[in-house]
């Protein structure tokens, strides 16, 4: 439906009364020349006071709304004026409705965004506190133990300090893991593009991992091996430690005489890479948030294979740092199959 600002309301009113005036005059020419001229008068008078109490409103209204028009249209929106936005620049109150509802809406958009952010401080800490407690006190714990007499004890005293220095490494490697992170996203870490043979990167990954699968007679294999080198261009330190997470999270949840395997795929300018792996899958609906940092589908078991927690979120970060997407499907008991894209090298 058309809607009309109060001018032409004004005018489209006056218009009225004019042509009601006009067709009483014709109905009253039949009438005196006193009752004419009185008609005449009441009309004309009624007329020029609607008129003028409304040019009296409209310009109260305007010089009131006008500064905080003025005021409103010189907020930012996403770095635009919001005044663009409005297509109908005659119209004061309509402009300024327009974009009082517009600026409301960034307003709380910014509300929500700070929210969120803020929720993601409070689990963030939370959760690094959270990994950082169970070392700590395992630390504390062994060196008690043995200042209380334990030191002595031939039997317990190289067991706790060898189990206090795994507890330290798990705490070096989540301080390692998270300054990763951090340099990641704030762009200080740079990469070193290089072109390399991805194949040949992969069967690397499988002989420093080899004695892993062993344990778990878990088999390492290349799907159909290309005939020749399949040279990308990335930073190879970066894309290495990217396999050698998916790989070493194949092999833990694999079922035991499972298998790893990676395969390629040309895309013409990309290669994409796929690890796939027949272990114990994951639900559907923790799938969109295995990539966050500490998230863990089952947290029990995840710390039982070890782990940071923060291996796939750093996977993520390397690989679109390197303007390249990350992606996962699984199926429960069945497995998982991550895959990522590389620039193909030329």
């Amino acid at each position: 439906m058309k809607t009309y600002s109060s001018r032409q309301l004004t005018i489209i009113t006056a218009v009225f009364l004019t042509f009601l005036a006009t067709i009483l005059l014709l109905i009253t020419r039949c009438l005196s020349p006193g009752i004419i001229a009185t008609t005449s008068f009441i009309v004309v008078f009624f007329l020029g006071s609607y008129v003028s109490i409304m040019y009296v409103i409209n310009k109260y209204i305007s010089d009131k709304i006008r500064p905080v028009y003025k005021t409103i249209k010189d907020l930012p929106l996403s770095g635009k004026k919001l005044a663009e936005k409005s297509s109908d620049s005659t119209n004061l109150l309509s402009n300024v409705k327009f974009e009082v509802e517009e600026w409301a809406k960034a307003q709380m958009k910014e509300i929500e965004r700070l929210k969120e952010l803020e929720r993601y401080r409070k689990d963030f800490v939370g959760n690094v506190s959270h990994e950082l407690k169970t070392p700590i006190f395992n630390i504390q714990g062994y060196i008690l133990t043995l200042l209380e007499g334990g030191i002595d004890d031939s039997k317990i005293n190289l067991l706790y300090l060898k189990r206090t220095e795994k507890s330290i490494d798990r705490m070096i490697s989540i301080v390692e893991d998270l300054e990763s992170i951090t340099k990641l996203e704030s762009g200080e870490l740079k990469l070193n593009p290089v072109k390399f043979d991805i194949v040949k990167t992969v069967r690397e990954v499988f002989e420093m991992e080899q004695w892993q699968a062993d344990e778990r007679n878990i088999t390492l294999e290349i799907v159909n091996p290309p005939p020749r080198p399949v040279y990308v261009k990335a930073d190879r330190n970066r894309i290495l430690e990217v396999l050698t997470n998916l790989i070493v999270n194949g092999i833990k949840y694999s079922k035991k005489e499972g298998f790893v395997q990676v395969s390629f795929h040309d895309l013409e300018d990309n290669i994409m890479v796929e690890v796939t792996d027949n272990g114990i899958g994951i639900e559907k609906k923790y799938l969109p948030r295995i990539f966050e940092r500490f998230y863990r589908v089952d947290k029990s078991r995840s710390r039982e294979q070890g782990g940071t927690g923060l291996g796939l979120s750093i996977v993520k970060h390397i690989i679109e740092a390197h303007n390249q997407s990350i992606h996962v499907r699984s199926i429960v008991d069945q497995g998982t199959t991550f895959n990522f894209t590389l620039e193909k090298s030329k």
